[in-house]
């Protein structure tokens, strides 16, 4: 795989990610940037990767700590896919909590990506706050 270094997220990398959630359509996350901001503050692990300085992707998860590791979002830049750098932000995010489970939920994208690599299709329902 090519040079790319995975570090935590720093407060400056937002405008980064919310150009990625931008470029792929991901709104709420662009609309709602304080909150979006306010969530990848308070997310463990917060992951961002990097090419030569370049944020190419990231990863922003929740987790206990012993049981589930849960992934909210996982993007990777357009141009850097197929190179390894989503697989590179997961592994990196698990070893940080090695006794945990990895849940996440997959677009009918990424739903092929997920079970191509050994992930199980697990049921889920989603509500906006709004819907609530």
């Amino acid at each position: 795989m090519e040079d790319i270094q995975i570090r935590s997220f720093l407060e400056h990398d937002i405008y980064a990610v919310q150009q990625l959630n931008k470029k792929e359509g991901w709104n709420t996350l662009v609309q709602q940037e304080e909150e979006t901001l306010c969530a990848w503050l308070n997310s463990e692990p917060a992951l961002i990767a990097l090419s030569e300085g370049e944020v190419v992707g990231y990863l922003r998860g929740l987790t206990d700590g012993t049981v589930t590791l849960y992934i909210c979002e996982l993007l990777v830049k357009e141009n850097y896919r197929s190179r390894g750098v989503a697989e590179h932000l997961i592994r990196t995010a698990h070893e940080c909590f090695p006794s945990t489970r990895v849940e996440m939920l997959a677009s009918s994208d990424s739903e092929g990506y997920y079970a191509d690599r050994g992930y199980r299709a697990f049921h889920g329902f989603r509500k906006s706050a709004e819907e609530i």
